[in-house]
């Protein structure tokens, strides 16, 4: 396949009967531990993540790939996605490995880089945001229904179809119901940490598990829009910070103004995001609310 990182022969094997044979595989990133390849077949591609067996973190990305797996089999059976999501899964001579369906999009700050600026400002361009807004908390609604947040809401763990419609991946972090087995979640992306998250991070050790419930969802998908349609993060701070200085000033709850950084106005859509970021959870509105709102 001319790949200087080849993706793992078990998981080929079993996606060979899947998708057919032949089988080419594009590397898309190699990072933090795990890699992730597109795998292109006859009858369809796939998105396929293994951890990388030479790293020092291969072991714990190991651990969350199969807890990921575990995380998709548990929410399909709850019908919160889509049954054709997962692929395959198992394990390898490095590892574990994890298919899922390939979704032709790209991520959120790509696909809001006209509306970042001021030629942004036009009718094709405010119906579209809605629609990515609305279709993303449909994704999240279906999760929160069955009792899970997705834990890491953020503008890479979300892919933008050329319809203008989002796709929510990456579940690894997620948190559902009986979460005894799991790997303790201390948070995901820094910038769209929601404020009682940062705070239970900060009050407990490190290795405890802070459950995230719905609304810590909804308040990083208010972040993520403000991040990627104004270019700005929505809490204010010192990039030299390290993360627990970061975390402190997110769990102040303070935000910056929407009308102070935005690139036009666009005022429903304003008011909506800064409804995702009151600081207390029970102000915020439910995904389901938010469907309706945009």
């Amino acid at each position: 396949m001319g790949q200087a990182l080849p993706p793992p022969g078990e998981a080929l094997t079993r996606l060979t009967e899947q998708l057919g044979d032949p089988l080419t595989a594009s590397l898309l990133s190699d990072r933090r531990g795990s890699r992730a390849w597109k795998i292109q077949g006859t009858r369809g591609a796939v998105a396929l993540k293994a951890n990388s067996p030479d790293e020092a973190t291969a072991r714990d990305k190991a651990a969350e790939i199969a807890q990921e797996d575990e995380h998709l089999l548990r929410l399909t059976e709850a019908r919160a996605l889509r049954p054709d999501y997962r692929i395959d899964a198992g394990p390898w001579d490095g590892g574990r490995w994890l298919a899922v369906g390939w979704v032709d999009g790209v991520p959120l700050w790509r696909a809001l880089a006209l509306a970042r600026g001021p030629e942004g400002d036009r009718p094709s361009v405010r119906p579209r945001l809605q629609q990515i807004a609305r279709t993303w908390a449909e994704h999240l609604t279906g999760i929160n229904a069955a009792g899970w947040a997705h834990a890491d809401v953020q503008p890479t763990n979300t892919l933008i179809t050329p319809g203008g419609r989002a796709e929510v991946i990456d579940y690894a972090l997620a948190c559902g119901p009986d979460t005894d087995r799991r790997l303790p979640y201390r948070g995901a992306l820094t910038h769209t940490t929601a404020p009682e998250i940062a705070a239970a991070v900060l009050a407990t050790p490190a290795g405890t598990h802070v459950h995230a419930q719905p609304a810590a969802d909804v308040w990083s998908l208010g972040a993520s829009l403000f991040w990627c349609w104004t270019g700005h993060r929505p809490v204010p701070y010192d990039d030299h910070l390290d993360r627990q200085d970061k975390l402190a000033v997110i769990a102040t709850g303070r935000t910056s103004a929407l009308t102070d950084v935005r690139p036009w106005p666009f005022p429903a859509f304003e008011a909506t995001i800064a409804s995702c970021l009151a600081p207390d959870p029970a102000d915020r509105p439910t995904a389901k609310e938010l469907i309706a709102a945009w």
